[in-house]
C-alpha cells in the first residue's frame, strides 16, 4: 500500500527459475521475496485439491502427496513455485493430458496494488456466482497483483505409467505422428520431440544408451493397464505408418526418470556446447493442424540465417521451441 502511495513499483520474486525476464528487477522498485511462503495448508485428498502458499515448488508439493495416491501433473521442468507457474499460466509436458496452470488453479489469495486483499474461485467444480477473476491473474506476471496463496485440482496416480522414444527419418514424419496421435483422440499423458541436432546433444549429455541421432519422439502412456496397451498398440501403428522405429521401452522406474531428465535438461545440454555460450529460446504455440507447416519453416529461416538451433517440443499440443546458440 505504502509502495502504490509512493509511486513504488515492486517486482514479486519466486525461484527464479523462467526464461522470460519477468522476474528482472527494477533500479527504482523494491523485489519482495516470496520465499519464506513455503507451506502447504491443506490437502483435501477425497476432493482431489490442495491449498498452498506461493514459493511451495511442484516437488515439494509431490513428495507430501505421494503417500496419498495424488500428484500434481503441471511439469515445467524446471522446480518452480507454485505461485509463479500461476502468474506465468505454465504449461509443461504433461499439458496434453492434464491441461496447464489455467486448468488446474481453482482458486488464488492475492494482495492488490492497493494493498487489499482478495480471495478467487470456489472449491466446487462449478460455479456461476460472478466474475471469472481466477483466470485474469493466471498468466498477469506480477502485473495485477502478488499471488500469495494458489488453490490447486489435484491428480491421482496412475496404475500403469509406460514410458518409450521412437526414432524417424525426418522431421516432418515424427511431427505428423504425434499430430495424428492426437487427432485419433489416444488419451496420452506426454508426447515429446527433439530433433536430430538435439539428440545427438542430449545423447551426449544426459548419457542416453541405444538411442539414435535422429528426430526422435519421447512418449509416456498414463492409465490402467488395459487402457495402456490398447493406447500403445494404436500409438505404434501410427507411427509405424509414418516410417517410425520400434518403440523403445523404459524398462525400469529408473530408466523412465533418466530419459524425462534428459529432456528437462535440454537448455542446459545446449548451454554445456561450449564457454560462454548465449541460448535465446524461442516459444511457439499453433493450432495442431499447423504444426508441420510451422516447424518446416521455422526448420528453413534457421537454414536460411546459418544458424545452429536446436529443437524441442510439447508437440501434443502444438507447442515448440528453438533454442538459438
Amino acid at each position: 500500500k505504502i509502495c502504490n502511495d509512493n509511486s513504488v513499483p515492486i517486482v514479486p520474486f519466486g525461484t527464479g527459475t523462467s526464461l522470460e525476464g519477468h522476474v528482472v528487477g527494477n533500479k527504482k522498485g523494491i523485489a519482495l521475496s516470496l520465499e519464506n511462503m513455503n507451506n502447504i495448508l491443506n490437502v483435501n485428498a477425497e476432493d482431489f485439491d490442495c491449498r498452498v502458499e506461493a514459493f511451495v515448488t511442484r516437488k515439494q508439493l509431490n513428495e507430501e502427496l505421494k503417500d496419498k495416491g495424488l500428484f500434481f501433473p503441471i511439469d515445467p521442468g524446471a522446480d518452480a513455485s507454485l505461485g509463479g507457474m500461476a502468474a506465468t499460466s505454465a504449461s509443461g509436458t504433461m499439458a496434453v493430458r492434464y491441461g496447464t496452470m489455467r486448468t488446474v488453479v481453482i482458486g488464488l489469495t492475492v494482495v492488490l496494488p492497493n494493498g487489499d486483499i482478495i480471495k478467487t474461485g470456489t472449491r466446487t467444480k462449478k460455479t456461476s456466482a460472478g466474475y471469472n477473476l481466477t483466470n485474469l491473474f493466471i498468466g498477469s506476471e506480477g502485473t495485477l497483483g502478488i499471488i500469495t496463496e494458489i488453490h490447486l485440482r489435484l491428480s491421482p496416480i496412475p496404475e500403469s505409467i509406460m514410458s518409450a522414444v521412437c526414432h524417424f527419418p525426418d522431421l516432418e514424419s515424427a511431427v505428423l505422428t504425434a499430430q495424428e496421435i492426437i487427432q485419433y483422440g489416444i488419451p496420452i499423458a506426454r508426447i515429446e520431440m527433439l530433433n536430430k541436432d538435439q539428440m545427438e546433444i542430449s545423447i551426449d549429455y544426459s548419457n542416453l544408451e541405444n538411442m539414435e541421432k535422429k528426430p526422435t519422439l519421447f512418449f509416456e502412456f498414463h492409465g490402467s493397464e488395459a487402457s495402456n496397451k490398447e493406447s500403445i498398440e494404436i500409438a505404434e501403428e501410427i507411427s509405424k505408418n509414418n516410417k517410425g522405429t520400434a518403440f523403445k521401452w523404459a524398462q525400469t522406474t529408473d530408466e523412465r526418470n533418466k530419459l524425462w531428465q534428459a529432456r528437462h535438461d535440454v537448455y542446459y545440454s545446449v548451454k554445456a556446447q561450449s564457454k560462454n555460450i548465449k541460448v535465446y529460446t524461442t516459444d511457439v504455440c499453433v493450432p495442431i493442424s499447423n504444426l508441420v507447416e510451422c516447424i518446416r519453416f521455422a526448420e528453413e529461416e534457421i537454414k536460411n540465417y546459418g544458424l545452429r538451433a536446436p529443437m524441442v517440443g510439447h508437440v501434443g499440443d502444438g507447442n515448440f521451441h528453438s533454442t538459438i546458440i
